[in-house]
Parts: structure tokens; C-alpha cells; sequence
């Protein structure tokens, strides 16, 4: 357990109470749950950069028990960077950077239902991602982790050599059948959010990725949205993506977090890929999401 170097401040009346902030890694690859953090509270300067330090390092946070306003989501992700508006679902009225993640009772499809980052079929795909959990299942609902560093340094020397100028394809439509808003719209909790015209997203991306903040570098492929590789047909570059893919997801590059009402996760997309377990049908799965501004992948 690591103690981070700070302690955050929160009023009381005339008083100050100052209540230790711990992590506590849940497993070895990646992952850390936050103590005595109130994401709902203003966070001072140095409690702000001491939750960057701690994302960096542990690639994914989790934080049990907050309860956030659609704007209070924001402030708290504004600490890790800026909100962006995600291009296939509307936003709240009052928040349109916070979009609502549902699956009914009758849903059998579920949103995030494979291993990918977050919109990389943008040029600038998303920093990170934070998931309020508003309402979970009694069951299931658990989403995995994987840490692309980890995995990119376990690839022989040779593999690692051979990938250097290998060029992504990432395409939204790629795991949608009919293009993603219609399979979002077919989700009946997210029916009426969904933008009917929103444009087909296609980008280039390097396979090795270098993340800007700590120089690692990092896998970016994955079968959600990689069709292919550049200067190469999908048939020439789908072994190669398979492989990496399920090299990416190898159980010791992984964790798995349990959701609660009122849980928080917030992930970098830069280094991490996640998947929404789909193993609860028959209840329902209500989560609030924020996705934060990135840079081009380098």
C-alpha cells in the first residue's frame, strides 16, 4: 500500500479536517483504488497533482462511494484534463461532455463490449476516460483492464524491432455492424442519445505507441478498431493483429475491477485498454462518462 504525499484539505464549519489519501494496488499489472478521496469536493493544487503522479503510475484509479452531479463529474475530470464532447452520443443538456452509458433489462448488447482504447479512430484520440457507476447489476458488469506497457515490453526484441513504423488503420465502424450510431441505436437504454448523423471516423495511428507524459512505450492495436495496416490489405494484417491483440490481453498484463454504486474509474487511454463484461442479462447497468482531450499518438 503507498501513501500518496499529501493530505487533502476539506472544511467543516470553521474547522479543517485533514483526511490521508492511500493507494492501493489491486493487482500487479495495473490498478489502484483511492482512499479518503471526496471527487465531489474541490481538490487543492497539490492533491490534484499528486492524483496525476498516482494515474500515471498505476494507469487506472478507482474511487468506491462518490456521488457526483453531472457537473461535479466534469470538475473531478478536469483534474486529470479537459472534457471532450464524444462525437456518437448527445450529452446531457446541462453537461454535454457527460454521456450516459445504459443497458436495460431487455438489452442483450452492451456498450464497450470488447478490448479497445477509447476512440482511436480519431486523430486525437481520447487521454483517458472517467465512468461513473450511477446503478449496477446485482451480477456481472465487471470491466477489465490491460496494461499495453507491460505487454509491449514482454514482445521478443525481434517482434519489438519489426513493429517500429508500423502504421495502424482505425476505423469506428469496425465492430458496429451498419456503422456505430446504428448499433448504438439499437441498445435501447442509449436509443434516444444517439447522433443518426454522425460521420465515419478513420485515422492512422503508430502500432508502437510513445506516451507523452512518462516516454514508455505502449501497444496501440486492437481488433475493435484496427482493420488493418498501412500499405498492407486486411487479410495481410489480420494475423499479425490477432496476435498482438491477444498478446495485450495475456491475464498477467490484466485487472479486473467490481463495480458498486457510486464507483468511480478513471483510465489512461494512452497505456490501458479496457472491456465492458456483457454477463448480466436480465438487470440493469446505468454509468456516466467523461472522456478527456488527447494528443496524437507519436
Amino acid at each position: 500500500m503507498r501513501e500518496l504525499e499529501f493530505q487533502q484539505q476539506a472544511a467543516v464549519g470553521q474547522k479543517a479536517i485533514m483526511t490521508p489519501i492511500e493507494t492501493r494496488p489491486i493487482a500487479g499489472a495495473l490498478g489502484a483504488e483511492v482512499h479518503g478521496v471526496d471527487l465531489s469536493e474541490t481538490l487543492e493544487r497539490g492533491a490534484g497533482a499528486s492524483l496525476r503522479e498516482a494515474f500515471l503510475t498505476h494507469k487506472v484509479l478507482f474511487f468506491r462511494g462518490q456521488t457526483l452531479t453531472p457537473q461535479a463529474h466534469l470538475c473531478a475530470a478536469e483534474v486529470f484534463g479537459k472534457p471532450d464532447l464524444y462525437p456518437f452520443l448527445q450529452g446531457l443538456p446541462e453537461a454535454p461532455e457527460v454521456i450516459e452509458i445504459v443497458k436495460t433489462e431487455t438489452d442483450t448488447v452492451n456498450f464497450g463490449g470488447g478490448w479497445h482504447s477509447d476512440t482511436a479512430y480519431l486523430e486525437r484520440p481520447a487521454l483517458g476516460t472517467m465512468l461513473h457507476a450511477l446503478e449496477v447489476p446485482a451480477v456481472g458488469g465487471d470491466t477489465l483492464f490491460a496494461n499495453t506497457e507491460l505487454a509491449y515490453a514482454a514482445l521478443s526484441a525481434g517482434l519489438q524491432r519489426s513493429l517500429e513504423g508500423l502504421v495502424g488503420i482505425n476505423s469506428s465502424e469496425a465492430s458496429y455492424q451498419g456503422g456505430r450510431a446504428a448499433g448504438i441505436a439499437r441498445i435501447a437504454g442509449m436509443s434516444g442519445a444517439y447522433v443518426p448523423e454522425a460521420q465515419t471516423y478513420e485515422a492512422e495511428h503508430p502500432i508502437v505507441r510513445t506516451h507523452p507524459d512518462t516516454g514508455a512505450k505502449c501497444l496501440y492495436v486492437s481488433r475493435a478498431h484496427t482493420v488493418r495496416f498501412k500499405g498492407m490489405t486486411v487479410e495481410e494484417s489480420r494475423p499479425l493483429i490477432e496476435q498482438l491483440s491477444a498478446h495485450i490481453t495475456r491475464p498477467e498484463f490484466t485487472c479486473r475491477f467490481r463495480w458498486s454504486d457510486g464507483a468511480v474509474a478513471i483510465w489512461d487511454n494512452r497505456t490501458t485498454q479496457h472491456f465492458a463484461l456483457n454477463d448480466y442479462h436480465g438487470y440493469r447497468r446505468h454509468m456516466r462518462r467523461v472522456t478527456l482531450k488527447g494528443d496524437r499518438p507519436f
